[in-house]
């Protein structure tokens, strides 16, 4: 099993002068795959066609191979805008933030004399006779990627770094039989169907981001302390022993839930703090590393129905914290009983029948 990982280095150590050039290429950069988002918009060709009579159209000072790489940009824009919203799809337009470029046009070497960095990323067939070589100071996590894996020949360039990823070998997934659901929230980070909880004071890192004032340092450093959190609980839920974990589908629970009137002002704030994609993200990241298998399964009705009997009821959830079944009577922490739910619905669907929860 192979993964991918990056990882961003500034190009602080390059001149104004330098830096001044680059944005320029940028722009120009940007007025180009504008061009072609234009161009393609009604009839998107595939990148095979892209060839020297529609490489040349637009009137730039760029080469010929930055053209092509803007125009294969272009295409994916296009199509991406069109699989996103098939019905009314709305023109995407670049922003002139970032380009991503091949080893034809970018190399990262290693300079023979140099104080103070590391490498040289330098930039050629740009056009227009511009060459540009942007000192680069490695860090310890590109050290740390560089070790484990073989670096991919392509680089993310935009106005204050450069991206550098690095294909690693994992090994193939852990073959056991052990799914463990996971279950997100506010008041605990994530609840384990074993009953295992990371995160219990998740609530109140999101107060204290909620007391700063918006776009203050103080702000900044509690954003930074609850990520940190999260990161740390992502690496010891993954080195739990689970060979699959399971979580709920909750893709637009900000947006949505906001539409419908769901959940209140307040808590929709938390969830906008409280960053689930971030968390679920860094799971991922750590499930792939680790070699185990993530799944996702619906979200519908896991933290109404009883993990025990199946019985579906909103008043089954007693408090936030409290599950109470009207039913048959089990009672047991609202979290846990929805973690339960979420494997079990994995384990009886069609890809996790060789699953047994561990909870059995």
């Amino acid at each position: 099993m192979k993964v991918v990982r990056s990882t961003r280095c500034s190009i602080k150590f390059a001149t104004r002068a330098k830096q001044a050039e680059l944005a320029n290429v940028l722009d120009e950069y940007k007025d180009t795959v504008n061009f072609f988002i234009n161009k393609f918009w009604n009839k998107t060709p595939s990148k095979a066609e892209l060839l020297k009579p529609i490489v040349d159209l637009p009137e730039t000072w760029l080469s010929a191979r930055l053209r092509k790489v803007a125009a294969r940009e272009a295409i994916d824009m296009v199509r991406a805008s069109k699989k996103r919203m098939p019905e009314c799809p709305v023109k995407p337009e670049h922003k002139g933030k970032r380009m991503c470029v091949s080893s034809t046009i970018a190399n990262l070497k290693t300079p023979k004399e140099a104080e103070g960095f590391d490498r040289w990323l330098e930039l050629r067939c740009i056009g227009d006779k511009v060459k540009i070589d942007i000192p680069i100071q490695l860090h310890r996590h590109f050290n740390r990627l560089a070790a484990k894996g073989r670096m991919q020949a392509s680089y993310v360039i935009t106005r204050s770094d450069v991206q550098f990823s690095f294909e690693i070998e994992t090994g193939p997934k852990r073959s056991g039989h052990q799914a463990i659901g996971l279950d997100t929230g506010i008041a605990c980070l994530a609840t384990l169907s074993d009953g295992t909880q990371f995160g219990t004071d998740t609530k109140e890192k999101l107060e204290r981001i909620q007391r700063c004032q918006h776009g203050s340092k103080g702000q900044t450093r509690a954003r930074r302390a609850l990520r940190q959190s999260m990161d740390e609980h992502a690496k010891d839920i993954v080195n739990s022993g689970a060979d699959v974990l399971v979580v709920e589908n909750l893709k637009g629970i900000s947006t949505g839930t906001k539409l419908k009137r769901r959940l209140s002002q307040n808590i929709r704030r938390f969830v906008g703090n409280w960053n689930w994609r971030y968390f679920i993200g860094r799971l991922q990241q750590q499930c792939e590393s680790n070699r185990v298998a993530f799944r996702t399964v619906s979200p519908r009705n896991t933290s109404i129905t009883c993990s025990s009997c199946g019985h579906i009821n909103k008043k089954n959830r007693v408090s936030q914290s409290v599950f109470r079944c009207l039913e048959c009577g089990f009672q047991d922490n609202a979290d846990v009983n929805a973690s339960r739910n979420i494997v079990d619905r994995f384990v009886s669907g069609p890809y996790g029948a060789r699953y047994k929860p561990v909870f059995v």
